[in-house]
């Protein structure tokens, strides 16, 4: 079982205790966060501990500036010194990565899409749609397609031989079994061609199929068919007939799009809000500025790259929690900052006072 199929059935899991895809999809990013709290606490603190060493840390580069070798390893020796790790804030986003792209892959999958494709939540339609997609009925026996759509199939399929029927028969690569015989004409029935090397039986099996019922979706409209592909010598064939269809903007993920935006630069506004009186005015300008156009370019990205509405819906709920964090993990550094200062103050005054009694 690979990882995506694991997410997919803890998504299925999850939304049986809270009773909605969505619902799961913020439980999980919850989940996720608590697991990473004491990373991202690391990390902030990591950023805190920057900011104030940042004036010594420009003063090491700014005197070894022509000696870039003694100026690597001043710097390295004032880290040790420090116990700072300048790569300790990269973690948290290495880490979510993998988990980005679990997610992405698991809502874009026919698995999920035969399972849940249609889920709604809240404003959202469906949490498998991206900003630009055709819509596609399913199970109709008729393919709604574009030009250039790509089509796969599931993962098993039903296969009859003359004496049996067996089920849950495993495709090998299902993403690559399907071929298209001739050209993709939209309002033309399609073609549609397996071989039978990519079922996996044995030889005295093979020789037998007669028929196979598979599962077909279309990546870019969602839809999904099952589809009876009758034998022709060496490969499973079908026709089905197709009309065409054409894409359409969907303005509940451009609002979550717009949301993930706002959410972000929030959460860089109230990152920088700390750390920008100890910092020197030039670093200060450059955050200021990257806080304002990161958002703005992800944005664009988002606009132009198809992300599914769920795994939006998981990056605006990672950006709520990374704020309420921030907040939270600032509070308690003023707290044991004051402390410290507060225990300085009294031994310089205790030390005071005894430079008075001595006097």
């Amino acid at each position: 079982m690979d990882f995506t199929t694991l997410t997919i059935e803890l998504l299925g899991k999850l939304a049986s205790i809270v009773g909605n895809y969505g619902w799961a999809i913020i439980v999980l990013t919850i989940i996720v966060r608590l697991c990473m709290w004491p990373l991202n606490v690391s990390q902030q603190r990591s950023m805190r501990m920057m900011q104030k060493l940042q004036p010594k840390m420009k003063a090491i580069q700014d005197r070894y500036k022509n000696n870039p070798q003694v100026m690597q390893q001043k710097m390295m020796e004032f880290y040790k010194e420090h116990k700072f790790n300048p790569m300790g804030g990269c973690m948290p986003l290495l880490i979510q990565m993998p988990i980005f792209i679990l997610l992405y892959s698991a809502l874009m999958s026919p698995q999920f899409i035969q399972m849940a494709g249609d889920a709604s939540f809240l404003f959202v339609n469906r949490l498998d749609t991206t900003l630009r997609a055709s819509a596609g009925i399913s199970n109709d026996g008729t393919l709604g397609v574009s030009k250039y759509d790509r089509f796969i199939v599931g993962k098993t399929a039903v296969v009859y031989l003359p004496d049996e029927t067996l089920d849950n028969v495993k495709i090998t690569k299902p993403n690559q079994a399907l071929e298209i015989q001739g050209e993709l004409t939209p309002g033309d029935p399609i073609d549609f061609k397996i071989s039978l090397d990519n079922l996996a039986l044995k030889f005295s099996q093979l020789q037998n199929i007669q028929k196979a019922d598979v599962i077909i979706t279309d990546i870019n409209t969602k839809e999904t068919e099952k589809i009876t592909f009758e034998r022709k010598g060496e490969i499973l064939a079908a026709t089905v007939p197709s009309i065409e269809v054409k894409q359409s903007f969907h303005y509940d993920i451009l609002f979550l799009i717009v949301l993930f935006g706002l959410t972000m630069f929030l959460s860089q506004k109230v990152m920088m809000a700390k750390n920008s009186t100890e910092q020197d005015p030039t670093q200060a300008a450059i955050q200021k500025s990257m806080g304002t156009f990161m958002p703005i370019m992800i944005i664009a990205t988002f606009v132009i790259i198809p992300i599914p509405a769920g795994v939006l819906l998981y990056l605006v709920t990672s950006n709520l929690i990374q704020i309420a964090q921030t907040v939270i993990v600032n509070k308690q550094i003023d707290i044991e900052e004051a402390k410290n200062a507060a225990k300085v103050d009294d031994i310089d005054l205790k030390n005071a006072k005894k430079v008075d009694n001595k006097e």
